[in-house]
């Protein structure tokens, strides 16, 4: 994402660590970075609107972690440049899937970069990038692709490594892409009437609908306890909440989706869906970001066992759909939750001290970036 924005030099992104080409990207990113101070070029010179949109784009087309929808917007936050979770969505039902690489793909990620890379990549993308936004090398994005000679390191692309898979398969043309569209959808529905993401580049074929019986916690810990315990049965969609940006800082459900995964029982045939966050090495039919979040009482808060959970990837939907594993029309879901929500009790807060006490106090909403909205008043 840091190539993609325009604030790292062409190919810097993915250098394998045990070649001479690190060491030479960098000593030449120190010279650009003394140009930049002498043309006085700022980030927020590089950094706009458009620099986001071509990161978005890449992000697309690489299979990119959910974590994006966090680190992007609060970094755009920072700069008074408003990243909604609607622009991601348009942006990857544009630009399709292409490279190859694990954990969406075959191939390690050091075949990405043999094969040319962000680079590579943005040249076949690049009907759907800003050609004309500045970077650090003091010239445009399509100036740089166009004279990535002057980046001598990246000639180090040429020494393919052993059992090195054709270009083609590890960045494969628009033409014949892997999928498509991005690696992300945001879904949206009674369940989360503002917004979840799911990274459905990583979800086995045919789990693109489900409709199964939630199985509800209220700590990340025991619903990990309860699928490696064989409590967790095919069919059932497990419902991880109070773990958003408020309710316990927004960590990430990595154990439990490992389990998940680890289990051939379970890894076709049931999903995950929590007001937390993933890893970028998550698979399957992992839904986070659900908002609002239910600290802030939110409809995932409302959920109990058994309610039927529709996921509809192509609809982008995510529904409550009935109550008790039967269907309900959705006027009379409408009134159970209704009095579902009066009855609803708000918990204590899970952290009351020290950096969590106060980032919990003060976080955005998960779709919106998890970043602080709004700094304490702390006096003199």
């Amino acid at each position: 994402m840091a190539e993609a924005l325009g604030l790292a030099l062409p190919g810097a992104a993915l250098i394998p660590a045990n070649t001479p080409y690190l060491e030479e990207m960098t000593e030449l990113a120190a010279v650009y970075l003394m140009q930049m101070i002498e043309k006085e070029i700022t980030v927020r010179d590089i950094i706009t609107k458009e620099a986001f949109e071509n990161a978005i784009a890449v992000h697309a087309a690489i299979g990119g972690s959910s974590n994006a929808l966090l680190h992007l917007p609060a970094i755009a936050n920072e700069l008074d440049i408003d990243l909604d979770a609607d622009l991601f969505d348009r942006i990857h039902r544009q630009v399709p899937f292409l490279v190859n690489t694990i954990p969406s793909g075959e191939y390690a990620t050091q075949y990405f970069w043999y094969s040319g890379a962000v680079p590579e990549l943005m040249k076949r993308i690049k009907e759907h990038l800003h050609l004309d936004v500045l970077t650090v090398t003091g010239k445009t994005l399509g100036e740089n692709l166009e004279s990535l000679a002057d980046f001598p390191y990246l000639r180090g692309m040429e020494e393919k490594p052993d059992q090195m898979p054709e270009p083609d398969r590890i960045i494969f043309p628009v033409e014949a892409p892997i999928q498509g569209e991005g690696a992300i959808a945001v879904l949206r529905g009674n369940l989360a009437p503002d917004g979840a993401i799911v990274k459905h580049s990583a979800l086995p074929a045919g789990m693109r609908y489900l409709l199964g019986k939630a199985r509800v916690f209220d700590r990340e810990e025991d619903a990990m306890e309860a699928v490696l315990q064989k409590e967790i049965k095919a069919g059932d969609i497990i419902i991880i909440r109070y773990e958003g940006p408020k309710g316990s800082g927004m960590p990430e459900m990595y154990y439990t989706t490992e389990a998940i995964a680890s289990d051939p029982d379970l890894a076709s045939s049931i999903a995950l869906i929590t007001d937390g966050r993933f890893s970028g090495a998550t698979r399957g039919p992992a839904i986070g970001h659900v908002s609002p979040e239910a600290l802030e009482g939110g409809p995932i808060a409302l959920v109990e066992d058994n309610d039927l959970i529709e996921i509809d990837i192509d609809k982008r939907s995510l529904n409550i759909v009935g109550i008790k594993g039967e269907k309900k029309e959705k006027a009379e879901l409408e009134d159970i939750l209704a009095e579902r929500f009066k009855k609803w009790v708000k918990p204590a807060p899970r952290y009351t001290r020290g950096i969590l006490g106060l980032y919990t106090q003060l976080a955005s909403s998960g779709m919106k970036g998890a970043y602080i909205m709004k700094y304490p008043d702390i006096g003199e």
